[in-house]
């Protein structure tokens, strides 16, 4: 079975891991973390510190951008396009990963707790029910101190989410105590 995670685009770009899972994977990304890859790719704010490192990510982050783009992908992600919280059909990228790309809408549901990445991330993970992936320390502990319904991993826990995870059940416990 294909374990689910909701992701940000370059994050997969970024954490090299990601394109080498143990199990079969479908990424889900909301379709406004693809518009980033553009912005990274084009921009002149390095996405590492160290150059070759920010050399080879956006070469992964070019890469990416060329599957996003292949003809057959583009037209499954503007079907989805055509209706908020629509979700594409899989794209493969090969037979490990997939990615299914959301039409995430940001209706301000956090307000200004969150930024308009960080909601669409939620509210795709809590629509969907299916954990989020995240490096970022600062997005997780707000989401624990906004009490906010999802379920996350650190991106370090990786494998341990796609071998064993924890399931939703597992995790009621801890906020009934």
């Amino acid at each position: 079975m294909r374990r689910r995670f909701v992701i940000e685009a370059v994050m997969v770009a970024t954490y090299g891991h990601l394109l080498i899972p143990s199990r079969p994977i479908d990424y889900v990304v909301p379709y406004s973390s693809i518009l980033e890859l553009y912005d990274m790719r084009d921009g002149t704010e390095p996405v590492m510190d160290d150059p070759e490192d920010d050399a080879h990510v956006k070469s992964v982050i070019a890469e990416l951008i060329i599957f996003f783009e292949d003809s057959l992908n583009r037209k499954k992600i503007e079907r989805a396009m055509q209706m908020p919280w629509r979700e594409s059909s899989p794209l493969i990228l090969n037979d490990r990963i997939q990615f299914t790309i959301v039409h995430a809408v940001d209706n301000a549901h956090y307000g200004e707790y969150f930024d308009p990445i960080e909601t669409e991330l939620l509210l795709t993970s809590s629509k969907l029910q299916i954990p989020l992936l995240s490096d970022q320390f600062e997005f997780q502990d707000k989401l624990l101190e906004a009490r906010v319904p999802v379920q996350v991993y650190d991106i370090e826990d990786f494998e341990f989410a796609v071998e064993e995870g924890i399931s939703i059940k597992d995790t009621s416990q801890f906020g009934d105590s």
